[in-house]
C-alpha cells in the first residue's frame, strides 16, 4: 500500500515539522521527523516512502545525502517533496538538492493542505511502483538462478543415465547430447554438439535410423529396435525412441532422442523363451504319462469297483434264485390254475388267481430292479428319499442275504423327513453293511437297522472333525465280533479287510466311505471286541419344498378316445402286450418291430399324437430315432421305455423338451397316466 511507508520531514524553524507531521497523521500516512541532513541521509538508505524537506534544512553540507542518493540500488529513485519560500524580493531562494535527487516535487509556501496532500501522495504512489518492481527483479532473479540450478541438476543426471538423451533439430543438427554419447559413439559432448547427425554417427548408422528420422521429422513419435553396430564387435541391441517438439505455436522445432541398451534384457528374454519350449515339452510329455496314469487308475478302480459288486451279486445267487424259484412257482402255478377253471367255464376264484401271479410277478420285478440298480455304473444322482421306506423295502432282499441265523430288526422314527441321496448308492450301501454284518456274525446274532434324525457331534469315536448339524441318520449294527482301536483307523483304506485272502477285495467300506462323503453327509464307526459294531450314516435333508423323483402312480386307469401312437419295441411280447394295452384303452395303435420300420410309417405322412419307443433297440437306438422322427415332426411327444435300473439312464443326457420316461416293468395303471401326461388333455 503506497501510505504503509514512512515519509520523513526535515523543517527545522519554527513548528514546520509538527505541522507537517499532524497533516499526514490525519490523512493516514506514516509522518517520522528528523532535525538534520545526516539523519535524513541515514532515512534515505532505509525503505522510507518519500520526503519532504524545506529551504531551511538543506543549508549546510549536503555530501552525507548524496552519498546516500548514489548508494541507492537500480531501481530505487526515493522522491522529494521540496517546500521553497519566497525571498524579500518576492523570488524564490535557489537552495538546491544534490544532483541524485531526481525525483523532486517543488511546491511554493505558503499552500493549502490539500495540494501538499496531494503532491505527497504522488510521490508515494510513484515509489510504491518502484518497491514493486524491485519484487519483480528479486523473483526474476530468483528463478534465474533456480533455473541454472536446475539446468544443472538435469545436466547431472542426464549424463549419469546409461541411456542417449538428446535433441535434435530440424536441421537435423545436435543441440544437446548427454555423457552416454561419448561412450556409445566414442566422440566428447563438444564434438558432437552443434554438427548433423549424418556427421556424428557415420553414414552406415545414418543410413539405417534414417528412415525414422524422416518419420519423426513429419511429427509422429517413434519407437524401434535395432543391432546397433559396435567398434569392438560386441553385441548390442538398442530401442531407440524419436520424439517429435513443438514450441509454442504449434510448430515442429526438432525431435528428442532417447536410447538404450537392451542387450541383456533380449538374451534374458531368448533364453526364457528356449526354457519356456523346454518346459513346454515336458510338460506336455508328462501331461500325457499323467493322464494315461489316471486313466489306468481309472480303468483298475473301475475294475476293483465292479469285480467288488460282483463279488456281493455272487453271495447273493443262492437266495435271490431261491427267491426267483417261490415267485416263478407263485405265477406259473396261480396261471395254470386259472387256465383250468376257463377251460371248463369256470370263473370262481380265477381272479383270486390272478391277484397271486400279479403280487409274485411285481416282487420279482422289484427284486430285478434292485440287481439292475446295484450292478450298473454311473454318477451320484442325489434325491429326495426317504430312507425308512427304502430300508424297508429292501427286507425280504436282506433277510435272504443274512440267512436263517441272523434275525433282522428294522426300526424307524415317525414323520422322518427326506434325505437328499442317491437310492440306488444308498441301497448298494446297505446291502454291503449287512453282508459286513453277517460276515462278522458266523455263529449268528441280531442285526438292527435303524433310521432316525440326529446331530452332529455326537461322540467323539471314529470319523474325522466334520462340523455339525442335523442328519437323517442310518444307522446299522450287528451283535458280532467286533474290532480293535488298530483296526477300526484303517477300515476305509481302499484294499484293507478282515476277510481270509480271496473272499474279499477290501473295497466295500472305502466306497460307502466316498458315497457318503460325496453326498455331503458323514460316517461314524463305534465298535468293541465281543460286543459288535454300529456304522451310523449321516446324510443331509432334502430342502423343504423338494419333490420325490417323478415316478408314474399307480392309481386309475385312463384311457383316450382314439389318438394315435407308433410302439416301437424289438421284443415281440412286449410289444403285443403294450399294444393290446393301449387298444384296450381306446387309442389307436400302430406296432413297429424296429427303428426303421417305424420310420418308414412315419414317412407317410399319417397324423401321430405319441412315439412310444424302447431305448435299447438294435441298429437305430430309441433316442437316434426320435431325433430323426423330430426332423419332420418338430413336437411329436416321446415315451421312452426302458429295462434297465431307472437311474442307469441318465435323463438329463436322453430327455429333451417333449419327452418322458417309463421304468419296465409297468402296470397298465402307471402306462396309461404316463401315456396320457405326453398327450393334450381329454376332450
Amino acid at each position: 500500500m503506497p501510505k504503509s511507508r514512512p515519509v520523513c520531514i526535515l523543517a527545522p524553524f519554527g513548528r514546520d515539522a509538527q505541522s507537517i507531521a499532524a497533516i499526514l497523521d490525519a490523512d493516514g500516512m506514516l509522518p517520522q521527523v528528523v532535525n538534520d541532513v545526516a539523519t535524513l541521509a541515514d532515512a534515505v538508505r532505509s525503505e522510507i516512502g518519500a520526503v519532504v524537506v524545506t529551504e531551511e534544512g538543506l543549508a549546510g553540507g549536503l555530501g552525507a545525502l548524496s552519498d546516500a542518493l548514489k548508494a541507492q540500488p537500480s531501481w530505487s529513485d526515493v522522491p522529494f517533496v521540496l517546500l521553497r519560500a519566497r525571498g524579500p524580493s518576492g523570488g524564490f531562494r535557489r537552495v538546491r538538492l544534490p544532483p541524485d535527487a531526481i525525483n523532486v516535487i517543488e511546491l511554493e509556501r505558503p499552500l493549502s493542505t490539500v495540494s501538499l496532500l496531494s503532491a505527497i501522495d504522488s510521490a508515494l504512489r510513484a515509489r510504491a511502483k518502484q518497491f514493486f518492481i524491485r519484487d519483480q527483479m528479486v523473483e526474476l532473479e530468483q528463478g534465474r538462478a533456480a533455473l541454472v540450478a536446475s539446468e544443472a541438476e538435469l545436466r547431472l543426471v542426464a549424463d549419469s543415465l546409461p541411456v542417449l538423451i538428446g535433441f535434435v533439430d530440424t536441421g537435423l543438427v545436435y543441440r544437446f547430447v548427454n555423457l552416454a554419447y561419448e561412450r556409445w559413439l566414442g566422440r566428447s559432448v563438444h564434438e558432437i554438439v552443434g554438427r548433423k547427425v549424418e556427421d556424428v554417427v557415420g553414414p552406415d548408422l545414418w543410413a539405417m535410423r534414417k528412415p525414422d528420422i524422416d518419420k519423426v521429422l513429419t511429427g509422429l513419435p517413434v519407437t524401434t529396435e535395432f543391432r546397433w553396430p559396435s567398434q569392438d564387435g560386441a553385441r548390442r541391441d538398442a530401442e531407440i525412441r524419436y520424439i517429435p517438439r513443438f514450441d509454442a505455436s504449434g510448430v515442429l522445432d526438432g525431435f528428442h532422442v532417447f536410447a538404450s541398451d537392451v542387450t541383456e534384457r533380449n538374451l534374458a528374454l531368448e533364453n526364457t523363451r528356449e526354457q519356456a519350449a523346454l518346459l513346454e515339452t515336458r510338460v506336455t510329455e508328462r501331461t500325457a504319462e499323467l493322464r494315461e496314469e489316471m486313466a489306468a487308475r481309472q480303468r483298475s478302480e473301475e475294475a476293483l469297483r465292479q469285480a467288488q459288486k460282483m463279488e456281493v451279486v455272487g453271495q447273493l445267487t443262492g437266495g435271490i434264485a431261491h427267491d426267483f424259484n417261490n415267485m416263478l412257482t407263485g405265477i406259473l402255478a396261480a396261471m395254470e390254475l386259472a387256465r383250468a377253471k376257463v377251460e371248463v367255464d369256470r370263473t370262481d376264484g380265477v381272479a383270486r388267481l390272478l391277484d397271486i401271479a400279479t403280487s409274485s410277478a411285481q416282487r420279482a420285478a422289484g427284486l430285478t430292479q434292485r440287481l439292475l440298480a446295484f450292478s450298473r455304473r454311473q454318477a451320484l444322482d442325489p434325491k429326495p428319499a426317504d430312507v425308512g421306506a427304502l430300508v424297508r423295502s429292501m427286507e425280504d432282499l436282506l433277510v435272504r442275504t443274512l440267512g436263517e441265523r441272523i434275525r433282522l430288526r428294522i426300526t424307524s422314527s415317525e414323520a422322518m423327513p427326506r434325505a437328499m441321496v442317491d437310492a440306488n448308492q444308498l441301497e448298494s450301501a446297505l446291502l454291503n453293511l449287512a453282508i459286513n454284518a453277517r460276515d462278522a456274525m458266523p455263529d449268528g446274532g441280531v442285526l438292527h437297522i435303524d433310521t432316525s434324525l440326529r446331530r452332529l457331534p455326537e461322540y467323539g469315536d471314529h470319523g474325522g472333525d466334520e462340523p455339525g448339524g442335523t442328519f437323517v441318520a442310518m444307522s446299522v449294527s450287528d451283535t458280532g465280533m467286533g474290532m480293535d482301536d488298530s483296526t477300526l483307523e484303517k477300515v476305509f483304506e481302499p484294499f484293507f479287510t478282515t476277510k481270509p485272502i480271496g473272499q474279499g477285495t477290501g473295497l466295500g467300506m472305502s466306497m460307502i466311505y466316498g458315497f457318503v462323503n460325496q453326498t455331503g453327509g458323514h460316517i461314524r464307526i463305534r465298535s468293541r471286541v465281543g460286543e459288535g459294531t454300529t456304522v451310523r450314516l449321516y446324510l443331509p435333508m432334502a430342502e423343504a419344498d423338494a419333490r420325490a423323483a417323478i415316478q408314474a402312480t399307480v392309481g386309475d386307469v385312463t384311457g383316450g378316445y382314439g389318438q394315435r401312437i407308433v410302439v416301437v419295441d424289438d421284443d415281440p411280447q412286449v410289444r403285443t402286450l403294450v399294444t393290446e394295452l393301449l387298444s384296450s384303452l381306446d387309442y389307436a395303435v400302430h406296432a413297429s418291430p424296429s427303428a426303421e420300420a417305424a420310420l418308414e410309417y412315419l414317412a407317410g405322412g399319417t397324423a401321430v399324437d405319441l412315439l412310444l419307443t424302447d431305448v435299447g433297440l438294435p441298429g437305430l437306438n430309441g433316442r437316434q430315432l426320435a431325433d430323426i422322427a423330430r426332423q419332420t415332426r418338430h413336437d411329436l411327444p416321446v415315451l421312452f421305455m426302458t429295462g434297465y435300473a431307472f437311474g442307469a439312464v441318465d435323463p438329463a443326457q436322453l430327455l429333451d423338451d417333449g419327452m418322458a420316461m417309463i421304468g419296465k416293468p409297468f402296470r397298465l395303471a402307471e402306462l396309461s397316466q404316463a401315456v396320457a401326461s405326453m398327450l393334450p388333455s381329454q376332450r
